[in-house]
C-alpha cells in the first residue's frame, strides 16, 4: 500500500479500522501463487476479543467456489479493505501548481483462515451478518424469515473464521494539506457528491484541531 508505512496517514485507534470494515464489508480476499490462486470477493466482519481488540475476521463463500479447496490447503490469505475514495483535482485550488493526488481509506489483513461446514458455524456466521446489515433498515429481515429455504441454501454454504497476522491500514485524507487548500478540496469532493469520503477527512481534520467529540 503506497503510503501504509507514512505515519501521517495512521489510523489513531482501532477505531478507525472497525468504522472502516463496518462501513465497507465487501473485501477481496486473495490466496495467491501457484496454479490455484483465488481472488473472491466477500463480505467480512470484525471479531473482537474479551479486551475489544481486533483479533480475527469472519465470514463464509460458497462452498463450491474453488477458493474454499485453495484455503483447506493453505490458509494463509490476506484481505484486501477499501473504503471511501476519490480523485483530487488541482482545478478545485487558487494554487494550480499543485498536484492531483487520490484520498483513500483502505486496509490490508494477512490472514490464517480455518475453514468449517459446521452447521452451527455456518448458522451463526449468516445470522451474525444479516443482523449487521440489517441494522437499522425498515422492516428489518430476519434469517428465520427464509423457513425451510434456509436449509436447502445453508448447505451451500462455508464459514470461515480468520486470526490475524498482520494489518495495514492507510487514511490519506488530506492531513498533508494546508488549511485553505483543504478547504477547497473538501468544496470541490461536495460537489462531486463525496460524501462519505467528506465526512471522513473532516472528522480526521477535527482529530487533529482537537475539537470535542
Amino acid at each position: 500500500m503506497g503510503h501504509a508505512r507514512d505515519s501521517r496517514f495512521a489510523a489513531r485507534d482501532t477505531n478507525d479500522v472497525l468504522r472502516l470494515l463496518a462501513a465497507h464489508p465487501l473485501a477481496w480476499l486473495v490466496s495467491a501463487g501457484g496454479d490455484d490462486a483465488c481472488f473472491s470477493p466477500l463480505p467480512l466482519r470484525a471479531q473482537l476479543d474479551d479486551a475489544g481488540q481486533l483479533v480475527g475476521l469472519m465470514g463464509h463463500m460458497a462452498r463450491r467456489n474453488p477458493h474454499v479447496a485453495r484455503l483447506a490447503r493453505d490458509p494463509k490469505a490476506v484481505a484486501l479493505v477499501l473504503g471511501p475514495h476519490a480523485y483530487v483535482s488541482p482545478s478545485w485550488l487558487d494554487d494550480r501548481t499543485q498536484a492531483p493526488t487520490w484520498n483513500y481509506a483502505a486496509a490490508v489483513f494477512q490472514l490464517d483462515i480455518t475453514v468449517s461446514e459446521a452447521p452451527q458455524d455456518i448458522a451463526d456466521e449468516l445470522d451474525a451478518l444479516v443482523t449487521q446489515m440489517e441494522a437499522g433498515r425498515e422492516r428489518a429481515w430476519a434469517v428465520a424469515e427464509m423457513g425451510a429455504r434456509y436449509e436447502k441454501l445453508a448447505v451451500g454454504v462455508t464459514a470461515l473464521r480468520a486470526r490475524i497476522t498482520g494489518l495495514h491500514s492507510t487514511f490519506k485524507l488530506g492531513q498533508d494539506e494546508a488549511p485553505h487548500d483543504f478547504s477547497q478540496i473538501i468544496a470541490g469532493l461536495i460537489r462531486g457528491d463525496e460524501h462519505a469520503l467528506v465526512a471522513l477527512m473532516q472528522d480526521f481534520a477535527a482529530s487533529e484541531r482537537g475539537d470535542a467529540a
